[in-house]
Formats: C-alpha cells, sequence, structure tokens
C-alpha cells in the first residue's frame, strides 16, 4: 500500500519537476567531481566567479559539440549483454523496463 507521497509521485506533474532536478543534480555532480570545482585557483571572489563561469562555458562549447548535426540521427549504442540475449530468444525488447504489468 502506497502511502500519500508514494501516490503523489506517481503523478505526471511531479515526475516532470523530479526530471528537471535530476538533470540539475547530474550537472552541479558534473562539475564538482569532473571539473574541480570543489576548490578554487583563486582566494578573491571575482576571481572565483570568473573561473566558475568560464568552466562553464567549457563545459557547454563541449556538450554543444557532442550533439548530432541537424537532420542525423543520434548515434545509438550498441546493445548490451542481456538485450543481445533477448534478442537471440526472440523476447521483445521493452523500451522501459517499468512497462512491465505487474
Amino acid at each position: 500500500m502506497q502511502g500519500r507521497l508514494g501516490a503523489e509521485q506517481q503523478t505526471p506533474d511531479w515526475q516532470a519537476r523530479f526530471a528537471v532536478r535530476s538533470e540539475v543534480e547530474g550537472t552541479v555532480n558534473e562539475f564538482a567531481h569532473g571539473h574541480g570545482m570543489r576548490r578554487c585557483r583563486c582566494r578573491e571572489q571575482p576571481k572565483a566567479h570568473l573561473q566558475h563561469v568560464f568552466t562553464a562555458i567549457a563545459v557547454n562549447i563541449e556538450r554543444l559539440s557532442s550533439l548530432p548535426s541537424t537532420g542525423e540521427a543520434p548515434p545509438s549504442r550498441p546493445p548490451t549483454a542481456f538485450q543481445d540475449f533477448l534478442d537471440q530468444h526472440g523476447f521483445p525488447r521493452l523500451k522501459f523496463w517499468r512497462a512491465v504489468s505487474r
């Protein structure tokens, strides 16, 4: 039996808000761990702010350069070993694993 919060989490509005939060937390994690943003090179606030701005610009350029050109389909990832197993044995591969009815 689900409680009040569990029922609320099934609403499309909540799922849309959580998807945005998930993207933001992923970006913050990328900056903190991937680009060393937990430590600044300078102690003064204006220079630290400038470091953050330049890092954000570099990340945005990196993300934009990895996007496919318009008109091209994005490259697909190779199937996992489990997906290969399903294909070899004729099982349908669901687009989303939660689509399975319980």
